[in-house]
């Protein structure tokens, strides 16, 4: 791939990674706010979670959801096998 084609791929998913940081800190302090452009954050966010915390269960306990770290992680070695 292209060197610009990769720094375009690396800066997207550097700013998804902060869109799924902020989408959780919003709902840890405020849980029920009804926004609209959050909930179109939410929109993108929350498949992935769910589907992480649906093939993996292990990461969601009574009061830890461990499955937007699972998330940010996965990213960061996508992004890393990237520059390879």
């Amino acid at each position: 791939m292209t060197t610009s084609l990769i720094v375009l791929i690396r800066s997207i998913i550097s700013l998804y990674i902060w869109l799924v940081i902020i989408v959780v800190l919003i709902d840890m302090i405020k849980p029920g706010l009804n926004n609209p452009m959050l909930n179109a954050f939410r929109g993108l966010v929350y498949p992935p979670l769910r589907f992480i915390r649906e093939k993996m269960p292990f990461v969601v306990t009574d009061t830890l959801d461990f499955s937007p770290l699972v998330l940010i992680f996965a990213l960061e070695i996508f992004i890393n096998l990237l520059l390879r």
